[in-house]
């Protein structure tokens, strides 16, 4: 039976449209993407050998190309696609900082920096740049690698800063173990760059480290 074949109600494109996006599963979200079946499969059976194969929607979004064409029914096109919908979604969440207080608007922060930090399988280091309305300029990787005082240098920090002419920074960096705590070498590391940036009247307003679907905010914890 195809997707044709069933309820219009429970059609995923047509419950999109009559519903939300929202009321959807993930199955019904990634059968909408892929659009159509193959001969014997449906798209939602398609999509749940997918979501099984991978072990969830973060498994598939994260899948390198050679994983993700391995299935039958899928293949470069349909990974590239996969690819640019998530950079359109990063892009739109950098936009709407890019509108917003970024301080008062800490919940999209947080959703930016894990939705651009949390599939690494290494540290990186991530600054948002801000101006005196604390609206993001622009964003750089800084660093890789272990975050701690060898890895991370204040001199590079502070020249990117006045590259963008900034008046207020967001540090942020992912723990590929997935555990958002901050770690003494991450304190450390903050506050030193906290140090040198205060002597240039640069704020720093919060270092976000990305777990396993959480983030952790040193300014919350009284950390910086």
């Amino acid at each position: 039976m195809t997707i044709k074949d069933w309820p219009v109600q429970e059609r995923p494109r047509e419950k999109l449209l009559s519903k939300g996006a929202t009321h959807l599963t993930d199955a019904d979200l990634l059968a909408i993407f892929l659009r159509t079946g193959i001969k014997g499969f449906s798209a939602i059976d398609l999509v749940r050998s997918l979501l099984n194969r991978f072990g969830g929607l973060r498994g598939v979004l994260e899948a390198d190309a050679d994983e993700f064409c391995q299935l039958q029914g899928l293949g470069p096109s349909k990974y590239a696609q996969l690819q640019a919908v998530q950079e359109l979604a990063q892009r739109h969440l950098m936009e709407s900082l890019q509108r917003e207080d970024a301080l008062t608007s800490v919940e999209l922060s947080r959703l930016y920096v894990k939705s651009k930090l949390r599939s690494y399988h290494r540290e990186v280091f991530l600054c948002l740049f801000l101006d005196s309305q604390h609206r993001v300029i622009a964003q750089e990787e800084l660093f890789q690698g272990s975050i701690d005082s060898a890895a991370v240098y204040p001199r590079e920090v502070l020249n990117r800063a006045f590259y963008h002419k900034a008046a207020a920074i967001i540090f942020a960096h992912n723990h590929p173990s997935g555990i958002a705590e901050p770690s003494e070498a991450d304190i450390a590391i903050t506050r030193r760059l906290k140090s040198a940036l205060d002597l240039v009247d640069i704020k720093t307003l919060d270092h976000l480290v990305v777990g396993d679907g959480i983030v952790t905010s040193m300014a919350e914890r009284g950390l910086l």
